[in-house]
């Protein structure tokens, strides 16, 4: 018999973590996130970046989720309930029938993490991107292409928000990434490591098609309108992605992949 303790209250304090979820996810709560879905924590447990401390699954994914529990480390508490009282736990419909409670570890600082990598790279440096569906779909995008690690600005949105981890299908538990500091110059601190700095702009001057990378690239995005800062812009090299017609510019996540895509592929100079 699979081991999961029932829940038959949703005050039962044994799931408080998992509780309101949309509310305490705009408040945060207190070094926690929130997994959702099988694809997402099965992604967790197979990462083991950061633990899991507890797991809330709706009763009937109990026997059909049998492997994933029994691969979660041991002593993990795994509680079930019944659809009713999982919804009212939640706050609101949870049609996957899946949640866990991840531990959030302590960033790296950038240093630290470029310093990790070595060799051939490609990495992410994403500035003012403040909508969760561009942060998780550009960590989908880091993860599918080979990325090996995203820095953001100070002023992103979280990555480990519950919505960016579900559109990123868990890319945001398994891409290392460090927050840059307002102090922090993030071309210099590229340059040390060895990266090229690659500005991706409608108006930049080289079409991404003709680029050749150096062995150590980083692909620097901002946010839909503003794009990215000017200084940052003057001391990198600007990439574009050519369009028809009228069009000038992607979303940010569809550009990531475009570009990734082509520095993944590309030769290197």
């Amino acid at each position: 018999m699979t081991r999961a303790v029932a829940i038959h209250d949703a005050d039962d304090p044994r799931i408080a973590g998992f509780r309101d979820i949309r509310e305490r996810d705009l408040a945060g709560r207190g070094g926690h996130f929130i997994i959702e879905g099988e694809v997402v924590l099965r992604t967790a447990v197979r990462s083991g970046r950061f633990a899991i401390d507890a797991v809330l699954l709706a009763q009937k994914r109990v026997e059909g989720l049998a492997d994933l529990i029994e691969a979660l480390p041991a002593g993990t508490p795994v509680y079930s309930a019944g659809q009713a009282v999982m919804d009212a736990i939640a706050g609101f419909p949870i049609h996957r029938g899946i949640l866990a409670l991840g531990r959030r570890a302590p960033a790296p600082s950038p240093e630290a993490l470029l310093t990790a990598l070595s060799g051939r790279a490609v990495v992410v440096a994403l500035f003012g991107i403040g909508n969760h569906d561009n942060m998780g779909g550009v960590f989908r995008n880091a993860a599918a292409f080979g990325a090996s690690a995203v820095l953001l600005g100070s002023d992103c949105c979280d990555p480990l928000y519950r919505k960016a981890i579900r559109v990123s299908v868990g890319a945001a538990l398994t891409v290392p990434f460090a927050w840059l500091s307002g102090d922090d110059d993030p071309v210099a601190l590229l340059d040390r490591h060895g990266f090229a700095a690659l500005a991706l702009s409608p108006a930049g001057e080289q079409p991404l098609a003709s680029l050749r990378r150096s062995p150590r690239a980083a692909l620097l995005l901002g946010s839909e309108g503003p794009g990215l800062d000017a200084a940052l812009l003057a001391r990198a090299t600007t990439v574009s992605i050519p369009m028809a017609g009228s069009f000038d510019s992607l979303n940010v996540a569809t550009s990531s992949g475009v570009a990734l895509y082509h520095l993944t592929q590309a030769a290197v100079a």
